[in-house]
């Protein structure tokens, strides 16, 4: 790679795009993102990463050229932001990465999800992810498509609900969920931008899926507190929204991000991660 690849652009910096650009930063790459607001442009600038006004095409235009893009704005009925912001400069990028989800295989009873699956979404936000998907493929037939499960870390994991005091833990038989921690997803990405050669669909997780259950269970115990009772879904206190994540069953393979690249999840599953977590608070 040249020094002037050496770019990123990250278009909705959120909270694992933002670790990606750590991750960046310190190793003396330059990194640009979109901000829809003063606020947000301070909070990136805070970071090191330098602010792209989404109002500004020139400027927008000009942090792509010749830089790794990754998007990461959810999509809406419409379509892709990210994709009406930045579609039409497409061709000047080094690389797109397009931070997809799972949720676009649709429900596998448990089965295996790997690359060549077929796209077969049954809620409406996997609809919408196929079509962004879609969107960017028709401007660049070489993107990268990365599908990502239930993503946790610092600030955002299930030893954060336990301490909040949930009271119940809604329980499905059967069901399972893939998880990636956002250091090993950023430590993917990365990988993957490394190789800007490399095109297609990657999933990119750990190597367990589990029953959301045992990852409450497992971090009650590390925080010595009791677990929420177990409680069968239907008669769960939550919300539709809530319900319609267990309406799909999945195990994901991550065999050819690994193949391709040499990555390796540090957090191989969530007690790895769960417990580096908390190890990581104490200091």
């Amino acid at each position: 790679m040249t020094d002037q690849s050496r770019r990123l652009f990250l278009i909705g910096p959120g909270y694992s795009a933002s670790r990606l650009a750590q991750l960046c930063l310190a190793r003396g790459w330059t990194v640009a993102g979109t901000a829809r607001s003063a606020e947000k442009a301070q909070t990136l600038e805070a970071a090191g990463i330098e602010p792209v006004r989404v109002e500004d095409a020139a400027a927008i235009r000009e942090a792509g050229k010749d830089a790794h893009w990754v998007v990461s704005t959810p999509p809406k009925e419409e379509g892709c932001p990210g994709f009406a912001l930045a579609g039409a400069y497409a061709d000047e990028a080094a690389s797109i990465t397009y931070l997809s989800t799972t949720g676009v295989y649709g429900d596998l009873a448990g089965g295996w999800a790997f690359e060549w699956s077929p796209a077969k979404p049954g809620t409406a936000r996997g609809e919408r992810r196929a079509e962004a998907e879609r969107q960017w493929l028709s401007v660049r037939a070489d993107a990268r498509l990365v599908r990502l499960p239930g993503i946790y870390g610092p600030g955002r994991s299930q030893l954060d609900k336990v301490r909040g005091g949930r009271e119940e833990q809604p329980v499905k038989p059967g069901q399972v969920f893939s998880r990636i921690h956002v250091d090993d997803l950023a430590a993917g990405l990365f990988a993957l931008i490394e190789r800007p050669e490399l095109s297609g669909v990657f999933n990119l997780c750990d190597e367990e899926a589990a029953p959301p259950q045992d990852v409450t269970a497992f971090a009650a115990r590390l925080l010595g507190l009791a677990a929420p009772v177990a409680v069968d879904l239907d008669e769960a206190d939550v919300s539709q929204m809530a319900k319609s994540f267990y309406s799909e069953c999945k195990r994901v393979s991550n065999a050819r991000l690994k193949q391709a690249t040499g990555w390796r999840p540090r957090y191989p599953t969530y007690r790895e991660g769960l417990a580096a977590i908390l190890e990581a608070e104490k200091n």
